[in-house]
């Protein structure tokens, strides 16, 4: 396996005039970390994970993803090697497909699986949703499945592409307590095997921020405010900055919990 960088970030700036979305972001992330990309809405968070996947063009700087560099790699194969869980992509698989397909598109970074659905993707496409504990999903079709399970075909459709990367965008977006919690917990556990793929989690909620996420970068208007291991960036003063208004932070069992103290 190649030892570059998962990512390598230099000077990536992205500009929507009048307005800068990004200024010289710079950022490393190595294989074997898992991180949390953290910031309020509006923060650059979207257009920092769009400029790492290839769906948004810089203005400039230069965005190198496994190795390979923006712009002069071939994008569509290199998605191949990156995974994405985002609502906006579970928003444009079509309503008839069944789970087991959309987990098998995962494979080839498509969506609205075509082609031939071989027996040995099927297989490992269930296997997956097995792993999840949601096997019992994998003949029905999309539209019949609740949030929360849409969200575990979608981590298993991720793990799916044997991605080198996985980025989960906002993850527990529309799923209950209880679901986020059991998602987090087994996320806790996909974290913790050997095997597992470098993962970037973007949320504004320190809450899903699971104890295998060792480092964080903390966003604001577009600017980094802190990156770094965690413990240096999830800091109430830095926290404070971020939302533009009077943070605290509590720990517990090894979570966060962000208070607001005054806006």
């Amino acid at each position: 396996m190649s030892s570059a960088p998962l990512i390598e970030v230099r000077g990536l700036t992205v500009r929507r005039s009048p307005y800068v979305i990004l200024d010289a972001i710079d950022w490393r992330v190595e294989r074997g970390q898992h991180w949390a990309l953290l910031g309020p809405n509006g923060s650059g968070k979207t257009s920092l994970l769009q400029s790492l996947t290839g769906y948004l063009t810089p203005t400039s700087g230069r965005v190198e993803v496994c190795g390979q560099v923006y712009g002069h790699a071939h994008w569509p194969t290199l998605r191949e090697r990156v995974g994405v869980v985002s609502v906006a992509l579970a928003q444009q698989i079509q309503g008839d497909e069944e789970a087991v397909s959309v987990v098998a598109s995962g494979r080839y970074a498509m969506l609205n699986f075509w082609g031939e659905l071989t027996p040995e993707l099927v297989a490992e496409a269930e296997a997956l949703l097995e792993d999840l504990h949601v096997s019992y999903l994998a003949r029905r079709e999309w539209r019949l499945l609740s949030q929360g399970e849409r969200q575990r075909v979608m981590m298993a459709r991720g793990l799916m592409s044997r991605a080198e990367l996985l980025f989960l965008d906002e993850p527990c977006s529309g799923l209950d307590p209880v679901a986020r919690e059991r998602f987090l917990r087994w996320l806790a556990q996909v974290l913790a095997r050997p095997e597992s793929p470098g993962v970037v989690l973007v949320t504004h909620h320190l809450e899903e921020i699971v104890p295998g996420i060792q480092h964080a970068l903390l966003l604001g208007k577009g600017h980094v405010i802190a990156q770094g291991p965690i413990a240096g960036v999830v800091q109430a003063d830095l926290l404070s900055q971020a939302y533009g208004a009077e943070m605290g932070i509590a720990q517990e069992n090894g979570r966060y919990r962000l208070q607001v103290k005054s806006c």
